[in-house]
């Protein structure tokens, strides 16, 4: 049986695109059954139903600061669904503790950084600053922290000297739907496994490759 997964999105849906792309694929152990957003513009409503997925607005403006009473009305939603398993893909709004909690261990999100270095807004333009040589993206657990839950997957890319925010946003971003969809399919398979503030992965192994930047020849 496969899982039943939300997506919660606020503006233009690439990262839930690439999930429900994977998705797609008839051995893939998940389903996108629903795509959420908190705002009635956003573009990634569009590409979600033309994929065939049920989309919902569950508008956040309207709450204002009651974080609560947002998070009711997409419990509800949710609860409707059967939904089993939460990807954040984009989605600009901060939860409450107790939703966080209701939902620990089922619900990702993705980082465009080597957590946990650079977390929060502009990841790229930190990591240029810092002069960092490697950067990448995280898919990690929620937890009331931003950006600071149990890591379950990263994918690293060099760094150029000539990288703007812009160049290195693109190459990570292909990173981030490859990692994502791999870390979805091991969690609906029950791969992995919080183990105080670390997760763990049932029979993974060193891959052996390694990334050194920069290569001068």
């Amino acid at each position: 049986m496969k899982r039943r997964v939300a997506i919660l999105i606020s503006g233009r849906g690439s990262n839930m695109a690439a999930l429900i792309r994977a998705a797609a694929q008839a051995d893939f152990p998940a389903e996108i059954t629903l795509v959420i957003s908190n705002r009635p513009d956003a573009a990634g409503l569009g590409k979600a139903r033309a994929s065939g997925v049920e989309t919902l607005v569950v508008e956040s403006k309207p709450f204002g600061k009651d974080r609560a009473a947002f998070e009711s009305a997409l419990q509800s939603a949710l609860d409707r669904h059967r939904i089993e398993l939460i990807c954040l893909a984009g989605f600009m709004r901060l939860f409450t503790a107790e939703f966080v909690r209701r939902w620990y261990g089922r619900m990702l999100n993705i980082h465009p950084s080597l957590l946990p270095s650079f977390p929060g807004l502009d990841p790229h333009g930190q990591a240029l600053r810092a002069g960092v040589k490697l950067s990448g993206a995280t898919v990690h657990f929620v937890i009331p922290e931003t950006d600071a839950g149990p890591i379950v997957m990263q994918g690293a890319v060099p760094v150029s000297d000539h990288d703007t925010s812009d160049t290195l946003s693109e190459r990570i971003l292909e990173v981030e739907h490859r990692i994502y969809q791999e870390s979805l399919r091991l969690l609906a398979i029950g791969k992995v496994r919080i183990e105080g503030d670390v997760c763990k992965t049932t029979g993974s192994t060193d891959s052996g490759n390694f990334l050194i930047s920069p290569v001068v020849g």
